[in-house]
């Protein structure tokens, strides 16, 4: 049994007895001394790599992605028969973290202090006596009205942490409940939502239902002092609606790590957008636990028993 092991990663996964490993390029076809894999684990792989497998590994059972995002590998034209497992989990302590890191920027105004340490111009107006809740902008965690928009793994690593600065989180989900101690509404109420909302942070995965869902309406709700911040997919959002209700003011700011396209061309008017933040699709890139999920899946496959994180196609 041979597992295809991509070369934009070190691994060394604990495979069972009869396996073997082979490091293939991720970014080129697939060789044909490898035509006969049974596992074909991906991790930033080119669209010619997917394409190449999909048409070349015929025996093929397993595609193990180390991304949560699956839109790309699904598209790729794999026979129904091949099952799919994504990296969903790998990466929710890293995109949380950078999360964090973008909404505290946005509410204690680091791009507005970089902007004038790039003048060397000592910013009064942001430092010295505050007032922790003005009208007109949100300025700390502390009380802060958090939505988070599409409550899985991440938004449930990310909850805990943001209580305990002590902000006050809702989710919402397709379903309604209660996860990670957190009361989660039914997307169906996001309009009632939405106008008691200081925060919004979507991590909402890329699908047909979720294309350009973060719409002109959504940010006429929002309150005109709110932040948003999108560290899920790009598409959620129509960016034309982002750009306009940026510089109408209908909301106060936003930051985002991923866009659509990526890169994002020099020419968007994304990149002058008032007070916007651009990471690069960083809040990721470093999948925590990809050795262990790769050996349980491989032992799964082997042994008929359920994969972690199939993908239903």
């Amino acid at each position: 049994m041979k597992i295809l092991l991509p070369d934009t990663i070190a691994l060394d996964p604990d495979l069972p007895p009869g396996w073997e490993g082979a490091v293939v390029d991720a970014h080129a076809e697939i060789p044909p001394e490898h035509h006969d894999a049974d596992v074909l684990v991906v991790w930033a792989p080119s669209r010619e790599h997917l394409a190449s497998a999909a048409r070349v590994l015929t025996q093929v059972q397993l595609v193990q992605s180390l991304s949560a995002g699956m839109d790309k590998i699904v598209v790729a034209g794999f026979a129904p028969s091949v099952r799919l497992a994504s990296g969903s989990g790998l990466h929710d302590r890293t995109v949380c973290e950078h999360t964090l890191t973008l909404v505290l920027s946005l509410l204690r105004r680091i791009p507005e202090a970089l902007a004038a340490q790039g003048e060397h111009r000592w910013s009064r107006e942001l430092g010295g006596p505050q007032e922790l809740h003005p009208a007109d902008r949100v300025t700390t965690l502390i009380g802060a009205r958090v939505l988070i928009w599409g409550f899985g793994g991440i938004a449930q690593t990310m909850a805990p942490l943001l209580r305990a600065l002590g902000a006050e989180v809702t989710g919402v989900a397709r379903s309604a409940g209660t996860r990670a101690d957190t009361p989660v509404h039914a997307t169906e109420e996001l309009p009632e939502l939405l106008p008691h909302t200081d925060v919004l942070i979507s991590t909402l995965p890329a699908t047909e239902a979720t294309a350009g869902v973060v719409d002109q309406r959504v940010f006429a709700l929002l309150p005109e002092s709110s932040c948003f911040v999108n560290v899920g997919r790009g598409t959620v959002v129509d960016q034309a609606a982002l750009v306009d209700a940026l510089q109408q003011g209908a909301i106060r700011g936003a930051a985002v790590d991923v866009t659509d396209p990526e890169p994002l061309p020099a020419d968007s008017d994304l990149w002058s957008a008032p007070n916007l933040l651009i990471t690069p699709h960083a809040a990721g890139g470093r999948p925590i636990g990809a050795e262990e999920r790769i050996a349980h899946n491989v032992r799964a496959l082997q042994d008929g028993r359920p994969l972690a994180h199939e993908v239903r196609r």
